[in-house]
């Protein structure tokens, strides 16, 4: 794959949990809301290209799965892009992409085209964008780092109420056309918040012991393989492969159900806003929960359970027949899939560590890409074939409901029990820099005086580097 050096990052810095990280979490907290509230919001516009294109519910279905294939299946790229390039720019690039890609979407004539501007060139944007800024919210937090990525993920809640409503009024006033322009406009912002990601720098003192014992190793590869000999990543890698089956397929097909049923548009829409907001505080509560000391060590299970709480909220909504009905399913839903949200990425953090972590989201998603892709269009085709929407809520929840046993059956019997110890590593690789500049003496033994000067010196770990070479 090549002989370029990764980019982990310095390996003796310390997490600084907070400082600059907090602009970071919020750049990060955008990104995730435009990656995934997007392909759901998109989905307020697809009883009109129906009547534009005279084409049916599972073609329609193929824009969202496309989209979130592109954001999966991309994954493997977005992590050699990464350690090739850093993070800052690829995510700077990535904006670009998805802007033009609803720009270009706007004078489309055919669902063809619309396919591969939504789906391809907005989809791969939006990839470009999220991965990295899972990486260096990865890098930034540690102790904290549940309720990190607990309120990262509570990105997409907030945007999708947002999204939907406006998605309804953009469609009225200016049709799906000027919709798509507008939302294209929007999605420059993930240019900015990609220049938030500034790369981590080591103590200065420190910056020549670095070079040289990075240029005494062998380097990387741009992927890193070795993550399939882990029990616990393959695990997660079936299990999430397969939860992501039926786990997209209630948001985008949710409007639709409330319309057939006579729910007014505005009505069925308000659904997703409700969704979306129970969702907003699900996430950061699931975080704070997860980031429990006595909570941390099975945090595995708890993601199970979150799973499989969301399967039977999607069998119990496929007897939903009332706007009630569904707004009932849509506050469970919201609250079972805010916590697989809050859970899901910081469960793979915590199975494969820091230095894999951006080899190993690029290789899960692509596993989990298939699925994507599959999912959507096949509720799709079995809804054109029955017409009920029971049978696709069925299929999702039963689909849900396999994949937490899945991962939960095999942590349980083929996993041993471990308690995670964060900084073994970072503090191994700082006590090794110190004793190459002198600081600490071979035998280990040193007086309070330099004990102290050792503590204020480590603080000084997380600096943000600002000097021209990181700077886009």
């Amino acid at each position: 794959m090549g002989g370029a050096v990764v980019d982990d990052g310095p390996t003796g810095i310390k997490a600084p949990d907070g400082g600059w990280g907090w602009a970071v979490l919020f750049g990060c907290f955008v990104i995730t809301g435009f990656s995934y509230a997007f392909p759901k919001a998109v989905s307020v516009f697809f009883k009109e290209l129906i009547r534009e294109f005279g084409i049916g519910y599972s073609d329609t279905a193929w824009i969202s799965s496309i989209l979130l294939a592109m954001l999966y299946g991309t994954g493997p790229l977005c992590s050699i892009c990464v350690n090739r390039f850093g993070c800052r720019p690829v995510m700077m690039v990535g904006g670009l992409l998805a802007s033009l890609g609803m720009v270009a979407a706007s004078f489309c004539t055919s669902i063809i085209t619309i396919y591969l501007t939504v789906g391809v060139i907005t989809g791969l944007g939006l990839a470009l964008n999220f991965q990295p800024s899972l990486i260096m919210l990865n890098r930034y937090f540690d102790q904290r780092r549940p309720l990190a990525n607990g309120l990262a993920a509570a990105g997409s809640p907030v945007f999708l109420c947002a999204l939907s409503p406006l998605g309804q009024v953009l469609q009225y006033e200016f049709g799906w056309r000027g919709g798509f322009l507008i939302l294209g406009g929007l999605l420059l912002n993930c240019c900015a918040c990609g220049a938030l990601m500034r790369p981590l720098e080591p103590p200065k003192k420190a910056i020549e012991d670095v070079k040289v014992t990075q240029e005494t190793k062998p380097k990387k590869k741009l992927l890193d393989f070795s993550v399939f000999k882990d029990r616990g990543f393959l695990i997660y890698t079936v299990a999430a492969s397969i939860m992501v089956l039926g786990l997209f397929v209630p948001p985008v097909f949710v409007v639709s159900y409330a319309k057939d049923i006579g729910i007014p548009d505005t009505k069925a829409a308000f659904l997703l806003t409700i969704l979306g907001f129970v969702d907003i505080f699900a996430r950061p509560t699931c975080g704070v929960v997860a980031g429990l000391k006595w909570v941390r060590p099975y945090s595995v299970y708890l993601f199970g359970f979150s799973m499989l709480f969301n399967g039977f909220t999607d069998l119990m909504g496929s007897m939903a027949d009332s706007f009630w009905g569904l707004t009932i399913f849509c506050i469970f839903f919201g609250i079972s899939y805010g916590m697989v949200g809050a859970l899901q990425f910081e469960v793979l953090m915590t199975i494969v560590g820091t230095q894999k972590f951006s080899s190993a989201i690029g290789l899960v998603l692509l596993a989990e890409a298939c699925a994507v892709l599959v999912g959507p269009p096949s509720a799709g085709k079995i809804l054109d074939a029955t017409g009920k929407y029971m049978f696709v809520f069925i299929i999702a929840g039963v689909e849900v409901v396999v994949s937490s046993l899945v991962l939960t059956a095999g942590n349980f019997f083929c996993i041993k029990k471990t308690v995670e110890e964060p900084h073994h590593k970072d503090n191994a690789d700082i006590e090794e820099l110190k004793k190459l500049d002198g600081t600490i003496p071979e035998n280990g033994k040193v007086d309070s005086a330099e004990m102290e000067q050792f503590l204020k010196e480590e603080k000084k770990n997380g600096e943000v580097s600002t000097n021209p070479e990181s700077c886009v």
